[in-house]
Formats: structure tokens, sequence, C-alpha cells
């Protein structure tokens, strides 16, 4: 099996002293690039989910939808969803998977 490797690219960072002695502390030499490298991949996947939530924030107000404004409200539209594509209930679902093992 081939593993295809990224184009890479060098760049200078500067740690604050106390970070950096950390990271050596925890992390082996040889592991600190892809250690620093999984972590910003992390901070950056976080900090796209974030702006998509800020914009779409206000994308869904209670006057557009006044037939789900309570808990009872949203597991009936669940229910209606589900039977729309669900050609069973889920007891039947249930009770046939109990009879299979």
């Amino acid at each position: 099996m081939s593993v295809a490797v990224q184009p890479r690219k060098r760049i200078s960072v500067t740690f604050p002293t106390s970070v950096l002695e950390l990271l050596e502390s925890v992390v082996p030499s040889r592991g600190r690039n892809a250690f620093i490298v999984e972590a910003t991949e992390e901070a950056l996947h976080r900090e796209h989910l974030l702006q998509a939530l800020r914009a779409s924030s206000g994308a869904w107000s209670d006057e557009d939808h006044p037939d789900l404004m309570t808990v009872e409200d949203v597991d009936r539209y669940v229910r209606r969803l589900r039977e729309t594509w669900m050609p069973r209930s889920w007891d039947e679902i249930v009770e046939e998977a109990e009879q299979n093992g």
C-alpha cells in the first residue's frame, strides 16, 4: 500500500519558553513536528467549526417554527421524519433483531 506524501514547507515559529519546555518534556524530539502539525490541524478544524456556527447564528428563529417550540413538538416532528424513510417501527426492528440473535 502506498501512502501519498503531501508537499511540505518549513516555517519559523516562535514559542514562549514555558510552552517549549513543556513540549520538550512531554513529546520526544523525533515526534515533535508531527505533534505540532496534528495539534495545529485540530485547532484549525475547531476554529473552522466555530466560524460556521457564528455564521449560522440566528438562522433559526422560534417565530419561523412555532410548531417546534417544545420538546414534544420536536419529538413528534422527528418521529414523522423517521416514518417517511423507515419501513417499520422501532419496535418491529428490535423484535426482529431479538429473533435473529
